[in-house]
């Protein structure tokens, strides 16, 4: 499954559903097929979703090189090669900081 976040400020954001999902949760809101981020809520969502991405660098920076995975199973146990919280949140957090520029609401699956 993909899902495919939106708004009027800035391009889509595309990404797999078990990923969006953990994104979901990052940012306060249901891992649901349809959803919004208020404009009222991108402070919280983006706060939320910078705590996470803090927490995974810390984590990485614990680990030795030879230590950090090299790939990761994804939906329908997929092995993809691995990629950082950091790298994967990235697109979104810079999605919702314009939203909050332009005051306009994130949605996706709609």
């Amino acid at each position: 499954m993909i899902v495919i976040f939106k708004s009027a400020a800035a391009g889509d954001v595309i990404m797999f559903g078990d990923v969006a999902h953990r994104m979901m949760t990052f940012m306060g809101k249901e891992a649901d097929a349809k959803g919004i981020v208020t404009v009222e809520q991108l402070p919280d969502a983006i706060a939320g979703l910078r705590a996470a991405i803090e927490a995974d660098k810390q984590q990485r920076a614990e680990l030795r090189e030879e230590d950090r995975p090299q790939f990761e199973i994804g939906e329908g146990g997929v092995k993809r090669p691995y990629v950082s919280l950091t790298q994967r949140a990235a697109p979104l957090l810079e999605l919702l900081e314009w939203s909050l520029k332009k005051k306009k609401p994130v949605v996706w699956g709609v």
